[in-house]
């Protein structure tokens, strides 16, 4: 069965549905596995910015970026969403689970609707970009509206943090995603569509 991404030059998933429009239970099956990887991976906590040690990166993000960008925006969905809310039964974080997957969609969403539209490594550069543009300024809005909700700091002390903290830690955060995933997406895409 053929994958077709960005990569391949093919505009539409002939790995993702049946005929009839429905998933493939090979799609499903290929889901799941990202779901539990990227699960796994939610509890990987990694301090990357010295100045705001309490601020943790997981790599979590490159799966569903993986994800989205081999087979389609409707799967990074869920492979960001699902394994959020499957730790909320863990470890009850609700807003940080909330700006967790805000900052997932916000990044692999955009990305795989450009690098669906345009081919080759164009493509999946420019939506990187444009993905990365959009998960910033998510991160940064979200932190301003949520932060105050589920802590004593103030809006404006987030406010604050953006220049100083929040803009290179998000910046780096999605950097690494990025770099990571063109590094292993297509690889990853050709063993999966085996």
């Amino acid at each position: 069965m053929a994958i077709s991404t960005h990569a391949s030059g093919s505009s539409h998933d002939t790995h993702a549905t049946t005929a009839g429009g429905a998933w493939s239970t090979r799609r499903i099956a290929t889901t799941a596995l990202f779901c539990a990887l990227a699960f796994v991976l939610t509890f990987v906590e990694i301090p990357i910015f010295p100045p705001a040690p309490w601020l943790m990166y997981d790599p979590s993000g490159i799966v569903a970026f993986v994800a989205a960008l081999a087979f389609g925006p409707s799967t990074g969905v869920i492979v960001v969403v699902l394994p959020w809310v499957l730790k909320t039964l863990f470890t009850f974080n609700v807003w940080g689970h909330v700006m967790a997957i805000v900052a997932g969609l916000a990044l692999c969403v955009p990305a795989a609707l450009v690098a669906r539209r345009v081919s080759g490594t164009r493509g999946l550069a420019l939506g990187m970009v444009v993905g990365a543009a959009c998960a910033l300024a998510a991160c940064i809005a979200g932190n301003i509206v949520v932060t105050p909700l589920y802590t004593a700091v103030s809006t404006a002390d987030v406010i604050a943090m953006i220049v100083p903290i929040l803009l290179p830690f998000n910046a780096l955060k999605i950097v690494i995603n990025c770099v990571v995933t063109a590094l292993i997406q297509r690889p990853v895409a050709q063993v999966v569509s085996r």
